[in-house]
């Protein structure tokens, strides 16, 4: 869709709507292009490292040997050795 700088002026929240639902509307100046307003796209928050810091924690043996069998038998079943 193309509009003139003064409709753009006069109608710039149904432009915006419009181009939220993906449409892309193009400005011009005597007929011309000279702008496009399109939807901004949302950037991704920023991770904090160290954020889970504090919010859990782990046994001591989360990671033996006799946990990681125990983990196994119980996804696979006992073992017949």
């Amino acid at each position: 869709m193309q509009v003139n700088m003064h409709e753009a002026k006069t109608q710039l929240s149904r432009l915006v709507d419009r181009a939220l639902g993906g449409e892309e509307i193009v400005i011009a100046r005597n007929g011309k292009p000279v702008a496009r307003l399109v939807a901004a796209e949302e950037e991704p928050k920023q991770r904090i490292l160290g954020g889970w810091k504090g919010k859990f924690w782990l046994a001591d043996d989360w990671d033996s040997d006799e946990t990681n069998k125990e983990i196994e038998k119980r996804f696979y079943g006992e073992d017949d050795d």
